[in-house]
């Protein structure tokens, strides 16, 4: 009885493994519910069956390096069972950390991206965004050369003495030369803002058609929504993720959590073989023994009777089979006897 409560609890822990598993597989359909729970129920049945079988086909008759070695590739299969079992729960368990995984990987394939595109966009687009460069330093260099320009312009106007001016007062013919040239950088200054224009708004119709205006960042919102419907590998590489630090480096105490969880329920499942290997051989054991004896025996027995019965069958049939034959060839003796005397 005790042998069998373990192994029934350790099928309700796989039955709610399951089931949550497959909760997560159909995750926003309505009956994602109803599939889980009915899976649950069929995981939970058949490793119960699973262990029932592993556990009552270890015989207790050999010696006890008999029993382990017979056990052995019982307790290998009951690891794996631990292992499928302890995950499922390991991300319920870890939920509220996975989420928090999850957001900082949404958050960091969104940068990702855009810096993709925005690579992607730089490269082919180079030659563009160059020249616009260069007209924003024309455009710079023709702003302080006009402020100088005009400068100069007004001390020549009202007769300031420089190296630039005459030192004439009034607008003469080295003003109006001034004025000329003051005039050529500013319609100079025009064409090229034109042109960054033009450019400015091409590049920009660029950034739109190749997608880069388009990508947004999450909001806090959107990351939870998005937490709420990961699958079932984005949460298991999550809780897998668990067990590093951002730097690449282990996180001990979170690793030594996840491991010991999943320890405890490989522990649970292999739990039924070790405490029928720790049993004494008892009055059950010795019972199913003579039982499966007196099966043996009744087979060879059943066996022994069947080949009797079919000795005899056979013997029958083949006396039966002679005496028709001689019946036969006596008849068409006679009947060829006759006829010859007839003749």
């Amino acid at each position: 009885m005790g042998i069998g409560a373990t192994i029934f609890f350790t099928a309700l822990f796989a039955c709610m493994s399951g089931g949550y598993a497959m909760y997560f597989v159909f995750s926003g359909n309505a009956f994602a519910v109803v599939f889980a729970v009915l899976f649950g129920i069929i995981w939970g049945l058949a490793i119960f069956n699973m262990d029932r079988y592993i556990v009552s086909s270890i015989d207790k008759q050999g010696s006890t390096n008999q029993q382990i070695l017979q056990a052995s590739p019982r307790i290998l299969l009951a690891i794996m069972i631990g292992i499928v079992i302890s995950r499922p729960l390991e991300l319920k368990i870890f939920d509220k950390e996975i989420r928090q995984k999850l957001k900082t990987a949404y958050i960091k394939g969104q940068h990702s991206k855009l810096d993709t595109l925005e690579k992607t966009y730089m490269g082919k687009y180079a030659m563009e965004m160059g020249k616009n460069k260069e007209l924003k330093r024309e455009k710079d260099s023709l702003e302080s050369d006009i402020n100088n320009s005009r400068s100069q312009l007004n001390q020549e106007v009202f007769g300031d003495k420089t190296d630039q001016t005459s030192g004439i007062t009034g607008y003469g013919t080295y003003a109006k030369q001034k004025q000329a040239v003051l005039q050529e950088k500013e319609d100079r200054l025009n064409e090229v803002r034109a042109n960054q224009e033009k450019m400015d708004q091409y590049l920009a119709d660029r950034k739109n058609y190749e997608g880069i205006n388009d990508v947004r960042m999450f909001s806090s919102h959107q990351l939870d929504s998005l937490a709420n419907v990961a699958g079932f590998a984005d949460r298991n590489w999550a809780l897998g993720q668990l067990g590093y630090n951002d730097d690449g480096s282990r996180n001990l105490d979170t690793y030594l959590a996840e491991s010991f969880i999943g320890f405890l329920f490989i522990l649970f499942e292999c739990l039924p073989v070790f405490v029928k290997l720790m049993s004494p051989m008892g009055p059950y054991d010795v019972a199913v023994s003579k039982l499966s004896e007196a099966d043996v025996h009744y087979a060879e027995r059943d066996k022994e009777r069947n080949i009797q019965v079919t000795d005899s069958v056979y013997d029958h049939e083949r006396e039966t089979d002679i005496e028709r034959r001689r019946r036969i060839i006596s008849a068409q003796s006679d009947y060829d006897l006759e006829r010859h005397s007839y003749d």
